[in-house]
């Protein structure tokens, strides 16, 4: 058995330059792929090979299957790795690989059908004894079941997209007289985003962690955990900072969600790499919330805490083989936080493209840097914000906390507006610093920068939106 000797990569930005180095030290060449504007784009000039698949917009390029496996034909690619975002998630392409003789690097297409439909997989973790939140048994077809799930879990609930994401189709309903509107409203927020306008009721908890699991199957039996993240401090359902371990955390606790998280792979025949995401309740009850079926944003926590390479072990499964760590071999260790920097005017949440007149990442123990921008590229204004990504390690939280404050200080962006404000911010935040938070926090204690941008220059003021600016960004 051998591992690929050529892998196409379909994504662009840091996970594109982050596979092309775990390809490098597998001793495997790869093949960047790229729209007209990103010919000068890091991941471009990391590869072994690239090909344009065609103009900005990534309905024309990134999401352009017939492009991306012309493009892996052409260049006699044997794999291509999908990232997140894009077509990670899109059980057609993973299926038009397949078609092709071209290896997913990733789950089955079913397991991807399954985590897409938030309602099916809440059906499929119940049967097998994962708890959920009290709800609808699958998707609502009306109005009027919409309304008689509700006063059988009663008020508040919340209305969520079956195939939603990032807090588009979501409403909450806090009591009766709100929830016709509320249902329609979600429904064809659903339809227009996700071209699917199914919904199902759960009841609304508030006051909660959001806390997911990474795990890794091979498909031949063998499923490990690598413990939890946090994933709690958010804003419109969208993640901000995490860290692991999760500040309240116990061994017990720790055990019971990754065992849950083990025993929700195993009822999805699951493959591959994912993450299980839970929501946990002031008195740490666990209910199952989603599955997501591909590597995340925010895997290079659990790399750092476990010293485990989450892609190598992506490719390596691909290729057929076996994990590679037993779950009693798995020992985390120490704190790690990450912070998302985004190109994002940090008082409004506005993206902020441009050109970086200056880029000086942090540096020195115990800090990382994943990113695939440099002093003079231009931030394009068609793709997501999100432009590096800080991550710290810790002896312990307190460690990662100072850590965290020290590297920011030291990150140096200049030509854009970043983030970089609003986590210093965070950071400095009493309750933050207790880990005393939700995901509410953010909301609730109205953390705002007042207009203070140190530590990225002159950064320019830039209203535009996104226009595809959820295209390849991992979603809450």
């Amino acid at each position: 058995m051998n591992l690929f000797k050529k892998i196409l990569i379909a994504n662009r930005g840091e996970i594109a330059v982050r596979i092309i180095r775990a390809c490098k030290e597998l001793g495997i060449k790869t093949v960047a792929v790229f729209s007209d504007i990103e010919k000068d784009s890091l991941h471009v000039r990391l590869a072994d090979e690239s090909i344009c698949i065609g103009p900005a917009s990534s309905k024309h390029s990134y999401l352009n299957i017939p492009a991306i496996l012309t493009a892996a034909e052409v260049t006699d690619a044997e794999a291509i790795h999908p990232g997140y975002g894009f077509l990670s998630e899109n059980p057609q392409f993973a299926e038009a690989c397949a078609t092709s003789g071209i290896t997913f690097i990733g789950p089955t297409s079913e397991n991807i059908r399954i985590g897409g439909d938030k309602a099916k997989a809440r059906q499929v973790l119940k049967r097998r004894g994962v708890p959920v939140v009290p709800g609808s048994d699958g998707p609502v077809a009306s109005e009027e079941i919409a309304l008689k799930t509700a006063k059988k879990i009663g008020f508040p609930v919340i209305i969520k997209a079956s195939a939603g994401g990032g807090g588009r189709g979501m409403r909450i309903v806090r009591e009766e007289g709100e929830l016709s509107q509320a249902f329609h409203t979600a429904q064809r927020e659903s339809l227009a985003a996700f071209g699917n306008s199914e919904v199902y009721v759960e009841k609304y908890l508030s006051s909660i962690r959001h806390i997911e699991v990474q795990i890794i199957s091979d498909g031949k039996g063998n499923i490990v955990h690598l413990g939890e993240r946090d994933c709690s401090v958010q804003r419109r359902h969208q993640k901000l900072i995490e860290e692991a371990p999760s500040p309240i955390s116990t061994e017990k606790f720790r055990k019971r969600i990754g065992e849950l998280a083990v025993k929700a792979a195993k009822a999805m025949k699951y493959q591959n790499v994912g993450t299980i995401e839970f929501i946990v309740d002031q008195d740490q009850n666990i209910y199952f919330m989603e599955v997501n079926t591909r590597v995340q944003v925010e895997h290079a926590i659990t790399e750092e805490l476990t010293g485990i390479d989450i892609i190598k072990e992506q490719i390596r499964i691909a290729a057929g083989f076996p994990l590679s760590y037993r779950q009693n071999q798995i020992k985390p260790s120490g704190h790690v936080i990450e912070c998302r920097i985004n190109a994002e005017d940090p008082e409004r949440f506005i993206p902020s493209p441009g050109k970086l007149t200056f880029f000086s990442p942090s540096g020195g123990p115990g800090v990382r840097v994943d990113t695939a921008a440099y002093a003079g590229w231009v931030v394009p204004s068609q793709y997501d914000s999100m432009i590096a990504k800080l991550i710290v390690h810790g002896r312990n939280r307190e460690e990662a906390i100072a850590k965290m404050k020290r590297a920011l200080d030291e990150f140096i962006i200049e030509g854009i507006k970043t983030t970089i404000p609003f986590h210093k911010k965070v950071l400095n935040h009493p309750d933050f610093i207790k880990g005393n938070f939700n995901t509410d926090f953010i909301e609730k204690m109205n953390v705002r920068t007042n207009g203070n941008n140190n530590g990225n220059g002159n950064g320019h003021k830039n209203g535009n939106k996104l226009s595809e600016a959820t295209a390849g960004v991992d979603e809450a």
